[in-house]
């Protein structure tokens, strides 16, 4: 249970989602009886059936930024760089024009302290630190830094969803890979099991007796990081900035006293919720940073039911379902989904568990 390998499974390279359904809701969504271990088969548009007035749907309104930019060394090398931590970014020196950001670098010669990179006309960056695997970076920009981002930089897709370098494509990115309720800018990927929810599937949801309550988890570098230790127990996450209003920690905590359901949409959700409830199963409101790595042995304090995309081998997204349904009804119902030939990982299909 504890062993990194406990949490590998084959998956053909072919049931790797390279783009989204047609429409949002139209992916295929396996349901899972945790209690029971039994699976059943539907459409997404479907989840209403498994929401009862009462409950509360928790979604995380991070937004994704196109932080991913790709430029120069002074040597004339290429560079590709990935802000993992934008919510958090701070002036250096009380200089305006100068933001320092945690990022990953990718380059045939890794830069070394003091290097400069050049993105554009208005925009260079100069590499401070480098420390297990992260760079400190500082930009110096003419302009909004938001602006230039918005105009340089491409959305952070996962590296098992390849897109042509010019950016020209079936697949609009930008619109494809947030979900319609993004509104707190900070993401560097995008909470997943959002993105099958339309405007008007949320309305249908709403019209049901289901509350709707955003959260904010923004998603950092937690995401890309594998999991290296051969005991799972061993692994630390990397901490991200959350956030939970008091009108949203009000509204969960009334839905549980009074019997209803919490069904967290996605793991940075998930996490988010547990992170911020005590051991009575009270959700707190406020501002924060998240590291909880939850895997088998966890007992959730709030998280009834979830909805989730299906994760990478041996990754701690699926050491969380595992701990919320059991990693064999979770390592059964992926070899199911495998032989129903779902759509697996971020533009893939979906799961309720519950």
């Amino acid at each position: 249970m504890y062993q990194l390998d406990d949490y590998d499974y084959e998956l053909p390279e072919a049931l790797i989602a390279q783009e989204p359904a047609g429409c949002r809701e139209n992916a295929r969504l396996l349901a899972l009886d945790r209690s029971t271990g039994r699976t059943s088969h539907h459409c997404f548009s479907d989840i209403c059936a498994f929401l009862a007035p009462g409950d509360a749907l928790v979604v995380n309104n991070t937004e994704v930024v196109p932080a991913r930019l790709t430029g120069k060394k002074q040597t004339g090398g290429r560079v590709e760089l990935l802000i993992i931590n934008y919510a958090d970014g701070a002036e250096v020196g009380g200089d305006a024009n100068r933001l320092r950001f945690q990022c990953l670098l990718k380059a045939a010669k890794r830069p070394l302290p003091g290097a400069v990179l050049d993105f554009g006309p208005s925009l260079q960056a100069q590499v401070v630190a480098f420390e297990e695997g992260v760079f400190t970076v500082d930009f110096i920009f003419e302009g909004r830094f938001e602006d230039l981002l918005m105009d340089m930089g491409r959305m952070p897709l996962p590296p098992y969803i390849k897109r042509p370098e010019d950016r020209q494509g079936p697949i609009d990115d930008a619109c494809a890979y947030q979900t319609v309720y993004a509104c707190q800018r900070g993401a560097a990927a995008a909470p997943t099991a959002g993105l099958h929810f339309s405007v008007s599937l949320l309305e249908r949801i709403r019209n049901r007796g289901v509350q709707v309550i955003p959260i904010t988890l923004h998603v950092g570098y937690g995401t890309f990081v594998p999991v290296r230790v051969t005991d799972i127990r061993e692994h630390r996450m990397h901490s991200e900035t959350y956030h939970i209003s008091p009108d949203a920690a009000d509204c969960i905590n009334r839905v549980k006293a009074a019997g209803g359901r919490v069904v967290g949409v996605g793991t940075t959700s998930v996490r988010t919720l547990e992170h911020a409830a005590d051991a009575g199963g009270r959700l707190h409101p406020g501002r924060g940073r998240c590291d909880l790595f939850i895997y088998p042995g966890y007992r959730f304090k709030i998280v009834d039911a979830m909805i989730t995309n299906f994760h990478l081998p041996r990754s701690t997204l699926l050491m969380l379902v595992s701990a919320f349904a059991g990693r064999q009804s979770i390592l059964s119902a992926y070899a199911e989904a495998v032989r129903r030939r779902y759509r697996f990982f971020s533009y893939g299909d979906a799961m309720i568990i519950g």
